[in-house]
């Protein structure tokens, strides 16, 4: 039985990720792990005046938001009648980032579902601070669904590497798991930004993939940013998968280099595994 945990904030955005979670795991067995955090710095001054008479601050937002969430689930029964999921709600009043570990931790989750909650402005336009401080903070595989994706039946998957260090047999394996799951195809792109010695790194993806199979594509001196989206645009693909390490990596792949200024915005849902 997999363990898939959704952050929600109630947003279209959020709701919208959910959809997408339940589409994605058909005709499997799991248990659905919809979480709200709200941090306690967040009441506002409404919160107080208007607050039931003689109800705390704490228990007027814990019952609305159970209310909220109790709408959630009974919408997630509604679209997944005849599969095999339960859902479980959660509420922590703490920061998402420590809301979403302990989730992790307690419940034995074994992929994040949820939106990029993109906001306007500055740096965060394409993925919101939330989505950025959960991938960047949280040792889960995550899947990012860009605002208003509309599920599509993944009949390819794109991996992207880049290969500056080692890749872990456990990613890897998700993404086959992944793959088989939906008898997709796989494409490979190797994205040389440096010059690396690939041999080694070529086997070792040869050694997991040979019984699915895959494509492999190479591009070199570009950034990889660029690479990705071009590549995207001409070969159709449903999912992205990407191995990050190191925060300037990711930053430099959702952002751009202080350089070229070139940003990824993803077509297509996005799958950050973790080394």
């Amino acid at each position: 039985m997999k363990n898939i945990l959704l952050p929600t904030d109630f947003s279209k955005n959020s709701r919208n990720a959910i959809r997408y979670a339940l589409k994605f795991f058909e005709a499997e067995k799991c248990t659905f792990h919809i979480l709200n955090s709200q941090k306690t710095s967040g009441y506002i001054t409404a919160d107080v005046l208007y607050g039931a008479p003689g109800a705390s601050v704490y228990e007027g937002i814990l019952n609305d938001n159970k209310k909220e969430l109790e709408k959630m689930v009974q919408y997630c029964e509604s679209i997944s009648e005849g599969e095999e999921f339960t859902f479980v709600p959660k509420i922590d009043f703490d920061n998402i980032v420590d809301a979403v570990n302990q989730a992790v931790a307690l419940n034995n989750i074994d992929l994040i579902i949820m939106g990029s909650n993109g906001a306007t402005g500055a740096a965060e336009v394409i993925f919101g601070s939330n989505t950025l401080k959960i991938i960047r903070n949280v040792d889960c595989p995550v899947i990012v669904i860009p605002e208003d994706f509309v599920f599509e039946k993944i009949n390819s998957v794109l991996l992207s590497l880049n290969y500056q260090y080692d890749l872990a047999h456990k990613s890897l394996n998700i993404i086959s798991e992944i793959v088989k799951k939906h008898n997709a195809s796989l494409k490979i792109l190797e994205i040389e930004e440096e010059s690396i010695e690939l041999s080694s790194q070529r086997n070792h993806t040869e050694e997991v993939f040979k019984e699915i199979g895959f494509e492999r594509f190479s591009i070199k001196n570009i950034p990889a940013s660029m690479a990705i989206n071009a590549f995207e645009q001409l070969i159709p693909v449903q999912l992205h998968a990407m191995i990050v390490e190191r925060k300037n990596f990711l930053d430099r792949f959702i952002f751009g280099s202080e350089t070229s200024k070139i940003k990824y915005g993803s077509l297509v849902p996005l799958l950050v595994l973790h080394e």
